[in-house]
């Protein structure tokens, strides 16, 4: 079975229609993984009745000539996305234990083309955090090791780091993730795989548990670029029950597909060259530059001034968000409730929230609400709203001179668990590449693109205009065809 979980979802697509294997022996193959990787953390619950059934359908299917779209793939889905039958906790105490009634639009989408449930992945709580140290059901150990021999266990990336390493450990071909500040191009290339954040909008929020609604997207994560194009065309489109969704047709992104970029220009950000980002990460980025000229794209310097204002205004705006969205989670309805001896309704609510939500999401519920209140609302969040602006408005300067974006994914490789956790600040700032995008709700991905001194995968970012998926996906197959990325974590767990 090994040799089929070492095939991408366009190869299990392909060779499952071919009858070279069955759906079955996929999902057992991959289910046998799983199990064997559980020191790495990555799942919060294992679902293998699930992946069972899909392929016991895709089955059935093929030997009338019927396919799905995602027929006889199995995949890993990120434990934001409600999933009926199955718990869903966004990594958080306060949600153990909630079993949705409903299924989210994206996992319904995926499920209908033939998608099989692997199980619900481990993440950062309620998506905040960089690391997924933050999640309550204990830390997603990365595959990867440095070259160095200190053993140390490394981050994956966060939030979405239980996807991350689960599909960089070949625990699943592909996996969802949600993008809200980098939450999707970080751990992927922290983890050598390649992700994308859409258009915000193309990926109905519905059934998602909400983080920052106006920045949270979803989006897929997967071993290459076509992949990425094959499941992000199942994933989108429009859904009147999310007031956000763009009702717009799917491109056929995958058949589109092509790493010639002539006629193409793509702009350098001059803001992106950061006070002590390492001399690795610019030389990777200078042979992006390369390899982009290789693939017949014309470079021209651009800037976006606002980009340092980027983060501040980020950590104000998605606190803000949070403490709104997170209000509903009272121990009254659904999830946790702590009730002491002789608690009134506010003791309950205290006591709850207490109880369920981590020191993160504590955080950024305290400084979401003090950005809101009375007296700062203007100083600060109003404010944070204007930069915001100004960053979408940079972006739209810099379309008149470039098609595209090239930057580096993340300011360093994976870090180690427990190295940054005591400092918020320097946790944050893994984000000062891919926050500017999200504020702007352009499309962005990350391609793996070589490894530092220490065998660690380092990322390029593609940042695209709106709505031009086809051009981030084309930019990131160039790079991958010249990258020539194989590495992969050796095995260790």
């Amino acid at each position: 079975m090994t040799e089929l979980t070492n095939l991408t979802v366009a190869g299990i697509r392909d060779g499952f229609r071919n009858g070279d294997f069955t759906a079955r022996e996929v999902a057992e193959g991959f289910i046998g993984q799983v199990e064997g990787a559980r020191a790495l953390n990555a799942f919060i619950i294992e679902t293998p009745d699930h992946a069972i059934a899909a392929a016991e359908a895709a089955d059935r299917g093929r030997a009338v000539g019927e396919f799905g779209a995602l027929s006889g793939v199995p995949m890993g889905i990120k434990d934001l996305f409600c999933t009926e039958g199955y718990q869903t906790t966004a990594a958080s105490h306060i949600l153990e234990g909630f079993v949705p009634t409903y299924e989210s639009t994206v996992t319904a989408k995926l499920f209908g083309a033939g998608a099989g449930m692997l199980g619900k992945l481990n993440m950062d709580q309620f998506a905040m955090g960089s690391s997924n140290e933050t999640s309550a059901f204990g830390n997603v150990i990365s595959p990867w090791r440095r070259n160095n021999g200190d053993g140390a266990a490394l981050a994956p990336g966060g939030s979405s780091g239980g996807s991350s390493a689960a599909i960089a450990a070949r625990l699943c071909p592909a996996a969802t993730g949600t993008d809200t500040g980098g939450s999707i191009r970080q751990p992927a290339a922290f983890t050598g795989i390649s992700g994308i954040k859409p258009t915000y909008g193309r990926c109905s929020r519905w059934g998602i548990v909400a983080f920052a609604s106006s920045l949270d997207q979803a989006g897929p994560m997967a071993r290459d670029v076509r992949d990425c194009a094959i499941l992000l065309e199942v994933m989108t489109g429009f859904d009147p029950r999310d007031s956000t969704s763009l009702d717009l047709p799917v491109p056929n992104w995958q058949a589109a597909l092509s790493g010639d970029l002539k006629g193409k220009r793509i702009g350098i950000p001059k803001e992106y060259r950061v006070d002590g980002m390492p001399p690795e990460i610019e030389a990777l980025w200078q042979q992006g530059i390369a390899w982009m000229k290789d693939a017949g794209a014309e470079i021209v310097d651009v800037s976006l001034p606002h980009t340092k204002y980027a983060l501040p205004a980020y950590y104000i705006i998605a606190p803000a968000e949070a403490s709104s969205n997170l209000a509903r989670y009272d121990g009254v309805r659904y999830g946790q409730r702590e009730l002491p001896d002789g608690a009134g309704l506010q003791d309950m609510y205290a006591a709850t929230r207490a109880a369920g939500f981590g020191d993160e999401v504590k955080r950024r519920i305290m400084i979401g609400t003090y950005v809101l209140s009375a007296g700062y609302y203007d100083a600060y969040y109003t404010q944070a709203q204007k930069v915001r602006a100004l960053i979408a408005r940079d972006f739209e300067q810099a379309w008149t001179k470039c098609d595209m974006l090239l930057t580096p994914t993340a300011p360093s490789a994976a870090f180690g668990l427990g190295e940054k956790q005591a400092d918020p600040i320097a946790m944050y700032l893994n984000d000062v590449f891919t926050v500017p995008a999200s504020l702007a709700g352009l499309p962005a991905m990350s391609v793996p693109a070589g490894l530092d001194s220490q065998g660690l995968p380092l990322g390029l970012q593609i940042i695209g205009k709106p709505l031009d998926e086809q051009g981030v996906l084309d930019a990131g197959l160039a790079i991958e065809e010249r990258a020539g990325f194989t590495a992969r974590a050796g095995k260790w767990w």
